[in-house]
């Protein structure tokens, strides 16, 4: 029998996963994402996203962050990041108007969506949107 607070813990959990599920559901891919950075970088970290092409397999890049890098530095070391671990016939990647992120797919590849999986950059926050 389950004590109360594990069947708390439980439900929880199973109430996270259902909502990860339907999150993953109604995802809808695009032809460019746009990831917006705010915040320095109040500490060493990474910052991991994973690149979703329909039918096709994930990818996921990691971008190292040092402590003190402004958001606009923070969005020029990911889009280094994502260019040397990307396919470049497949993507492209660039900054726009300092701190953001624009990726696109080239014409005639598959869709994806975008996922920041995760950020242990202290103060560095991100947003990402279909364009």
């Amino acid at each position: 029998m389950l004590t109360p607070t594990r069947r708390t813990l439980l439900v929880s959990t199973l109430g996270l996963l259902l909502l990860a599920l339907s999150a993953s559901a109604i995802a809808k891919p695009s032809n460019k994402w746009r990831l917006e950075f705010s915040g320095n970088a109040e500490s060493d970290g990474e910052i991991v996203i994973r690149v979703l092409p329909e039918g096709g397999e994930a990818i996921e890049t990691t971008t190292s962050v040092n402590k003190g890098l402004s958001e606009n530095h923070v969005a020029r070391a990911v889009v280094e990041a994502m260019q040397a671990q990307l396919p470049g016939d497949v993507y492209h990647v660039e900054r726009d108007d300092g701190e953001d992120v624009l990726v696109k797919r080239h014409h005639g590849q598959p869709d994806f969506d975008i996922q920041v999986v995760s950020n242990t950059v202290k103060d560095v926050r991100n947003k990402q949107q279909r364009e």
